[in-house]
């Protein structure tokens, strides 16, 4: 949903601008809306809080024209990293939303001093495999069966950070 900014030069289409900001609680709603429409397995509301409380975890949440778009969990012990969750919903991809959500993680595991982040991520998403393997994620390993609905393997991937 690109539009024309009048101030560029000669009319040049432009993204509408998102940011990235962390989650609070008031944003499960629509955090939640987003986990069901693009997860087949979504956590529940119960699984956030959860994280919300704890002191090792980060989640961020992206927002476009004020409307949350996606959200990121991730959580670090010691030195090494896992990004749990990234998600962007489907009315709001190819706008770089996803990719931006994973820089964040990555800068943040970055200042708590994580050498490694690892994630499992679906043999058959290959757009969210694109999306780590250009920040650097390469495949480590495999979990045979790891997703239900429809049972699929996970490929583990790892950035050194």
């Amino acid at each position: 949903m690109a539009r024309v900014d009048v101030d560029a030069p000669f009319g040049l289409m432009t993204e509408p601008s998102f940011r990235i900001r962390p989650m609070h609680s008031a944003d499960l709603p629509r955090v939640l809306e987003i986990e069901i429409a693009c997860f087949s397995t979504p956590w529940k509301d119960a699984t956030f809080r959860g994280l919300m409380r704890r002191t090792d975890t980060d989640l961020y949440v992206a927002e476009l024209e004020d409307r949350i778009v996606g959200y990121a969990a991730c959580w670090t012990v010691i030195d090494q990293s896992e990004l749990g969750n990234v998600a962007v919903a489907p009315e709001a991809r190819g706008q770089g939303i996803g990719g931006a959500l994973v820089e964040m993680v990555i800068e943040r595991v970055k200042e708590r001093g994580a050498r490694e982040l690892f994630l499992e991520v679906r043999e058959s998403n290959l757009g969210a495999q694109s999306i780590y393997r250009v920040r650097g994620f390469t495949v480590v390993g495999r979990r045979r069966s790891y997703y239900a609905q429809p049972t699929e393997d996970a490929l583990v991937m790892r950035l050194r950070v």
